[in-house]
């Protein structure tokens, strides 16, 4: 009896000091003895090994199909650059079209002036490609560039989720471990744990601008990859 008063007085304390509570007893009538509930969080960063530059070609024509032909010709040429180029089909992936007419509205009404194709799509290479393709898809008659995202590989990010895990599993045993102390108690086991969605934040590149004529480079910076765990231990 006074072990449990005594148990039950530290677990106040703590849980006016800290998130991650003390509790004894069990939930479904059994004896369990106390448990100790953290969550921590574990990071793991890398240089991103995979690049996807999005570029699009736009063309307005009195026609639909019109339009429709000037894209096609102009995406033929930046896919053939891009081949020549030694990028694989399958890593130029199209991520939008869409033909849809043009209004002017200068008159006070709505006078359809022709149509607008637009075809974009992603291309996947390597990190120190992206400048390069950005130059080879405008070369060859892309009208926008929407973006260079750098990310990780899907086995580079299993790599580092793992890594990641590990180091919020360790983070959460020290916390455990600590409120053990602070309540003379000894972690014993694991009896649940869990874990949510990962977090990967979008780096931030730096484009260096280069006179004209000259060379798009793209630098990247770090990819992070956080991973965050719920761990309910088993003391005494």
């Amino acid at each position: 009896m006074k072990r449990s008063i005594a148990l039950t007085l530290v677990s106040v304390l703590l849980l006016a000091g800290c998130t991650a509570p003390l509790q004894t007893g069990s939930n479904d009538g059994g004896t369990v003895g106390p448990t100790i509930s953290v969550s921590a969080t574990g990071t793991a960063s890398a240089d991103p090994d995979l690049a996807v530059v999005h570029v699009g070609v736009e063309s307005t024509a009195e026609a639909a199909n019109a339009a429709r032909g000037q894209v096609a010709r102009t995406v033929g040429r930046v896919r053939t650059a891009l081949s020549d180029a030694g990028v694989p089909d399958a890593d130029v992936t199209t991520t939008s079209f869409g033909i849809a007419p043009v209004y002017d509205y200068g008159r006070g009404e709505r006078e359809l002036v022709g149509y607008r194709a637009v075809h974009a799509f992603a291309v996947e290479v390597g990190p120190d490609r992206a400048g390069e393709i950005v130059d080879l898809a405008v070369g060859a008659g892309a009208t926008s560039v929407d973006g260079v995202r750098f990310t990780l590989s899907d086995d580079r990010r299993a790599e580092l989720r793992a890594t990641a895990l590990d180091r919020a599993m360790d983070a959460a045993r020290a916390d455990a471990d600590g409120i053990a102390d602070a309540a003379a108690l000894s972690v014993t086991g694991v009896r649940r744990a869990s874990t949510g969605a990962e977090f990967v934040p979008v780096p931030i590149a730096r484009v260096e601008g280069a006179a004209d004529g000259g060379e798009t480079v793209v630098r990247p910076a770090p990819v992070t990859v956080t991973a965050t765990v719920d761990v309910t231990y088993s003391a005494r």
